[in-house]
């Protein structure tokens, strides 16, 4: 067993960020419960009986005192555009594994452009965008791909049959207007140059269904280590519509776990040489997944089940395959396209 079980959980109140505190918790890992707000860290306190410190990214001090003693840092408190170099440069100083949540292009590409020489220097592993939209699709990918070394095409197809969207991914929304990317010819480019909307023949119980590309951080990761020409990510568009709609009130739960009863579902294809290998992945909520899938890429982290230091995607730190079958208890469901 792991000597140190503390891990500090930034933006603990959070929709995402409880989710994650509770799967820490079942677990076996103490979460360290941090962010701004003194008042929410207390009431998440007195209710898991965990130790909460309150610390913001304007505070550097707070944040070191925040992750003090922590063995890593999952940071869950967006817009990450805003957060994550405060966050990420605290875990550099502590010595201590970032990961975080974000699905965001720009904060992403920062994360391996700025922080993974530091990273390495350091020995500390940085994995941002370990999330639903972001690292699943990445491993999903590198699990599809299989033995191959290059390929032709990456596509990833998502579909949800509802969005209905938390504060922070309305915050999100709000501030990340800037330029958003896909792959052609091996590098990344701007989206609305190389792709457009089309359609998309999902597994049942979608369908087909009419799909707009998408720039999050899913192709940021799949570019940093799938050798391929082009990879595009895509969103039905059914449920853009409830993320547009200002009254889309946010998630409610559906079971004691508090998952809502949204269906999601990934669909990869990875082409060569006219021959396409295809997984698709299904389960429900998109913000309930996520802490699964950033729990267990810390655990990893934390065991020493992770190749090499610095910043990675999950798809290079971890064996794709076996990654997806550990998220099983979770609901998450694998198989051929």
């Amino acid at each position: 067993m792991e000597a140190n079980r503390l891990i500090a959980v930034f933006g603990a109140y959070g929709h995402t960020g409880r989710f994650v505190v509770t799967e820490l918790r079942r677990r076996g890992w103490r979460p360290v419960l941090s962010g701004r707000s003194a008042a929410k860290l207390r009431a998440l306190a007195d209710d898991v009986g965990e130790e909460a410190r309150v610390a913001s990214v304007d505070d550097p001090d707070s944040l070191d005192r925040a992750f003090s003693g922590a063995a890593a840092v999952i940071h869950c408190a967006g817009p990450f555009l805003d957060t994550s170099s405060a966050v990420l440069e605290a875990a550099l100083r502590g010595g201590i594994h970032y990961l975080d949540v974000s699905a965001e292009q720009p904060p992403v590409l920062e994360a391996f452009e700025r922080f993974d020489r530091p990273a390495r220097e350091t020995g500390i592993v940085v994995m941002p965008a370990m999330a639903f939209y972001g690292g699943m699709g990445d491993v999903l990918a590198t699990a599809a791909r299989g033995d191959w070394t290059s390929s032709e095409d990456v596509s990833l197809g998502i579909a949800l049959d509802s969005w209905h969207p938390t504060r922070g991914t309305r915050l999100t929304g709000e501030s990340n207007r800037g330029p958003r990317f896909a792959v052609a010819e091996g590098r990344l480019q701007l989206l609305g140059a190389v792709a457009r909307g089309r359609s998309w023949d999902f597994p049942p119980p979608f369908g087909t269904q009419d799909v707009v590309p998408l720039g999050l951080a899913d192709v940021i990761l799949m570019h940093r280590h799938l050798n391929a020409a082009g990879i595009v990510g895509y969103l039905n568009t059914a449920p853009l519509a409830d993320l547009d709609d200002p009254a889309t009130p946010a998630p409610t739960p559906a079971d004691a776990s508090g998952r809502s009863a949204q269906l999601f579902l990934l669909d990869v294809r990875v082409a060569r040489g006219g021959e396409t290998r295809r997984l698709v992945a299904r389960g429900r909520d998109i913000y309930a997944i996520t802490a699964p899938l950033v729990v267990e890429a810390a655990e990893r982290i934390l065991s020493g089940r992770c190749a090499g230091v610095g910043a990675l995607t999950p798809g290079q730190a971890f064996d794709a395959r076996d990654f997806l079958r550990a998220l099983a208890p979770a609901g998450l469901v694998v198989e051929p396209g």
